[in-house]
């Protein structure tokens, strides 16, 4: 049932078209009945990653295949606070497809509402709740305000008719007052005696009066519910218990749907979809679900498909969930229960990266015929991550369109799109594409905005520096260790190392550095690129010989490479033994790691460079250092993630640590097995390797 109209998703069938089907009983794409897997116990599927990873595209996939097809509810957890009210989400949305009245999860959620309507905006949330309920449950007919207006009034009267009750028409009833209105209302209205009579059991099994509470006690029986309510207002240890009755009861209601016949002829099961599981509320609710399936002597199960996200890994409490990859589904999850802890139930299933070929796949459609590595450039610089390659090839598309379309000028970049020109792509809506990406990956404006100038320091120690010096502002002492907080809180690391960027994870990195190469303010300005890097390079010269290599570094990423030429070259000349030649090895290649300047400043002539194209502007110094030079811009293009590793070029790196080894007595050996080994990790785009001593 896919259309044109509606996103694709890569890398995703053994999910899609292979477990879900298992699961639910009914194909992904056609109208086919598939076998089950689980024939009565079922697993909690928890599909994990990072933001951008397809998570909430895959529910939102699930829901478009599934939908008006089998019983289905989708709810954003994040959305809710509250466990009872993810219950009303799904209730609202199961009730029609079900054809189920939630007979024994409904006075529990209208005994829970109606007792937090101490104040009026707090009755009028209540009624429109309870209302919603009411409306989906087929129960009542209406607008939700008519309904709504109706409850109220009806609620109204029988608090003014209760005996004694003494109130004036604004006065405020009591919490268990409201409660046993709302129940008497329900009850009455709604339920046959005989029908209610087995209910009112159930919540009174769960919730026995003992004599201290007996003078409170609810009339005809509804004391139950009543301590249900009370419970849940108390919070604590007692709302856990009050949610953990509610959820036992939507799972039974769910279970008591399926008639025995739909059980014999395999009708398709409902799924519930949950997204962000993270967040409080809906990681208590997928707690409370999975200790309702462990519990002890269990003789039903119930057939709830579901289907949640969680932000990171899975849980560390859940040391008994069953972990699978997503190529592991394909034919069987090999899922059984093999422990008593509630987590033997979760089924963990990480969203991996795509692949160069479903890249290849997602340009496909381009008006124009591409660069023959765009592809390999682009899954290079994502490392597959969906989001940013879902982005950066609709870009890609949209700028060929524009290409080929006579009279629709491209968006930048001007000219033939290859790869070092992806990031300078702006989105089919206008915004460049760094800035669209960041947006998704990192929320968080403010921290956002803290971290595009802290990527370009070398360590925490370097990016509190930098944010005194920049005056970045906020509640925090310390800007740039909030920052970090931030990514951890995020899940894009679990910890931050002391001696390693804020953002250690490389496509957030690369798209940071770019993102503050875009935005620079000149070179007159505090947070200019010039300046930053000019500022940090005089950070590091203070902190001695040990950050050389970070200084001539930031030299270098503002442009300045005869400065760092000069400072090897005198070190190639002046230092003789062998130890010294694995620093010089490591101050080469980790200088050469530099983000290249604004090309508003600056013209990228290293690839030329390297290939000895300008050795003329060179005449006046000697030939190691011309040598020197060629080698450093050689290693500064190869090392940028976008830069197309040319063979030749590569070549070049090896026959110029060559020539220099030639040139030195006692580094010859070191820099000639440099030579053999780093134009093949420079051609894979690998870590420049040390030579051993």
């Amino acid at each position: 049932m896919h259309t044109s109209e509606t996103p694709r998703l890569y890398a995703r069938d053994p999910l899609l078209h292979s477990l879900l089907p298992r699961l639910t009983g009914l194909a992904y794409a056609e109208r086919a009945r598939v076998p089950w897997e689980h024939d009565k116990d079922l697993p909690l599927v928890l599909l994990t990653g990072r933001h951008g990873m397809g998570r909430t595209a895959v529910l939102r996939a699930l829901e478009r295949h599934y939908s008006g097809r089998l019983p289905l509810a989708l709810v954003d957890t994040a959305s809710c606070a509250l466990v009872v009210e993810l219950l009303e989400e799904l209730v609202c949305s199961l009730a029609p497809g079900l054809g189920r009245r939630f007979p024994l999860l409904l006075p529990g959620l209208i005994s829970v509402f109606a007792s937090h309507g101490g104040t009026a905006d707090g009755r009028t949330r209540a009624t429109t709740r309870i209302a919603r309920l009411l409306i989906a449950c087929h129960l009542e007919s209406g607008t939700e305000a008519n309904v709504a207006q109706r409850w109220a009034v009806r609620l109204r009267a029988r608090l003014d008719d209760a005996p004694g009750a003494g109130v004036g028409a604004g006065s405020r009833p009591g919490a268990h007052a409201a409660t046993q209105a709302a129940l008497a209302e329900y009850f009455e209205r709604y339920t046959r005696s005989r029908a209610a009579a087995p209910l009112r059991q159930w919540y009174q099994e769960r919730y026995a009066e003992s004599e201290s509470t007996a003078a409170g006690a609810a009339a005809d029986g509804q004391d139950g519910l009543v301590r249900l309510a009370d419970w849940f207002r108390r919070g604590g240890d007692y709302r856990h218990a009050a949610e953990q009755t509610l959820v036992h009861a939507f799972l039974e209601d769910i279970a008591a749907a399926r008639s025995k016949w739909q059980r014999l002829n395999r009708d398709p099961r409902p799924v519930t979809l949950l997204d962000n599981t993270h967040s409080p509320a809906g990681s208590r609710l997928v707690d409370l679900i999975l200790e309702y399936r462990a519990r002890p002597g269990a003789a039903h199960h119930d057939p709830l498909v579901v289907v949640a996200t969680r932000l990171g890994d899975a849980p560390p409490e859940a040391t008994e969930a069953a972990h699978r990859e997503l190529p592991d589904l394909v034919a069987s999850t090999r899922w059984r229960r093999t422990g008593h802890a509630p987590s033997a139930g979760l089924l963990v299933v990480p969203l991996t990266p795509l692949s160069r070929d479903d890249i290849l796949l997602m340009l496909d459609a381009a008006s124009a015929p591409l660069h023959p590595y765009l592809a390999s450039a682009l899954h290079t610089l994502t490392g597959g991550h969906p989001l940013a390659s879902g982005v950066l090839c609709d870009a890609v598309l949209e700028h060929t369109r524009a290409t080929a379309s006579r009279g629709a000028s491209p968006r930048p970049p001007e000219g033939p799109l290859g790869p070092r020109n992806l990031l300078e792509l702006t989105t089919p809506d206008g915004p460049p594409v760094t800035q669209a990406i960041l947006e998704r990956l990192l929320p968080s404006p403010q921290q956002r905005s803290r971290l595009v100038p802290l990527s370009l320091a070398r360590d925490s120690t370097a990016a509190q520096a930098l944010a005194a010096h920049l005056r970045l502002e906020g509640p925090e002492q310390l800007p740039a260790n909030a920052a970090a907080d931030y990514l951890e809180a995020e899940h894009w690391q679990h910890d931050t190392p002391q001696d390693r960027p804020l953002a250690a994870d490389p496509l957030l990195h690369t798209l940071l550095v770019h993102e503050a190469r875009r935005t620079s303010h000149g070179a007159d300005s505090r947070r200019g690129w010039q300046e930053i890097h000019g500022f940090l390079r005089r950070h590091h010269t203070t902190r001695g010989e040990d950050s050389e290599a970070d200084a001539l570094r930031h030299t270098l990423a503002a442009g300045d490479a005869k400065t760092v030429v000069a400072a090897l070259s005198e070190e190639f000349q002046s230092e003789q033994d062998r130890q010294s030649a694995l620093r010089w090895l490591n101050c080469l290649s980790y200088a050469a790691t530099a983000p290249a300047p604004p090309s508003a400043d600056w013209e990228d002539e290293r690839a030329a460079m390297a290939a000895g194209a300008h050795d003329d502007r060179y005449h006046d110094i000697d030939e190691i250092d011309r040598c020197i030079n060629r080698l450093l811009h050689g290693l500064w293009y190869l090392s940028d993630a976008l830069a197309e590793p040319e063979a030749d070029l590569c070549a070049e790196v090896g026959a110029e640590l060559a020539f220099l080894s030639l040139r030195h007595q006692t580094w010859r050996a070191v820099l000639s097995q440099a030579a053999r080994t780093w134009p093949a990790a420079a051609r894979d785009k690998r870590p420049l390797p040390l030579p051993e001593l």
